[in-house]
């Protein structure tokens, strides 16, 4: 099944969170000058334009990097956030894969790839004039870390944001995750996922902190925005696990995730939750 097509979310309150964590995590990598991968299991098409298409059905942006822009006395990560993601025109909204493209230097190389026939074909589009450090495959995300890991650098940032359309992306995930980590135990992974009633979505923490018990150091954060709604249908929320973070993602998320639950919450029920290990 191929149905989901992230553009009919592009800019809501989870991708806010997600590219936060993504802004902040690259920017981390660079302060070295090893280069490094970035590697993006579900890479989407690259860009969304806001104002018409998919992304303009829903309007899901309003919930999301609408209010951001919208909004004054921005926290420090939140303002480079909404630097980064504006830079383009407030008509666009970028996918982690540009946003990617963006921050990552000319020594670094990018490996993305998309399932979705329409989206990979969008996706190596957009990338079709950025030179040989990018590499676009329309191919499982989940395959390919097994061939891509470790890789030649030795450092990388791997996201993985799988759409969760069926209930079995949910174990999909954590054994792909439990084998990129026995792989390359150093690497830096971002994992996303939805709030959701349905009880595969609410396993999924206990699943991933398990996973995280062979990795070390790892961060767990939730950012809910709504109560669940009288049906229990649709997503409350959204969380990002991280396995082995950058030692300053815990403090920057502390100081700017209040002020995101004031901006981005929809009802009195919004509130954020943060755990995790340093060794």
């Amino acid at each position: 099944m191929l149905s989901y097509r992230h553009a009919y979310h592009a800019g809501n309150h989870a991708d806010v969170l997600k590219h936060l964590l993504l802004v902040h995590t690259l920017e981390y990598f660079n302060h070295k000058a090893a280069p490094y991968w970035y590697i993006d299991t579900h890479a989407g098409p690259g860009s969304y334009a806001l104002n018409h298409g998919l992304a303009a059905q829903h309007g899901e942006s309003d919930s999301g990097i609408a209010r951001i822009r919208a909004a004054r006395d921005l926290p420090p990560a939140v303002s480079r956030y909404a630097e980064v993601v504006n830079s383009g025109g407030e008509a666009q909204y970028p996918g982690s894969p540009d946003i990617a493209y963006r921050l990552t230097r000319r020594e670094d190389a990018l490996r993305l790839f998309e399932l979705h026939p329409a989206d990979a074909r969008a996706l190596a589009e957009h990338f079709a004039d950025a030179g040989r450090r990018v590499k676009v495959a329309a191919s499982d995300g989940f395959a390919a870390l097994k061939a891509l890991l470790p890789p030649p650098t030795r450092r990388a940032v791997v996201l993985i944001d799988p759409p969760y359309e069926l209930k079995q992306d949910y174990g999909v995930l954590v054994d792909a995750l439990a084998l990129a980590l026995k792989r390359f135990a150093t690497g830096c992974y971002l994992v996303w996922y939805p709030l959701l009633a349905r009880p595969e979505a609410r396993r999924l923490p206990a699943e991933l902190t398990r996973v995280a018990a062979a990795a070390g150091a790892w961060l767990h954060v939730r950012l809910h925005v709504a109560a669940p709604a009288a049906d229990g249908l649709g997503m409350t929320g959204s969380g990002m696990f991280v396995f082995n973070p950058p030692w300053t993602l815990r403090p920057s998320l502390e100081e700017c995730l209040p002020w995101l639950v004031r901006t981005l919450g929809q009802d009195a029920s919004a509130r954020f939750d943060i755990e995790g290990h340093q060794p």
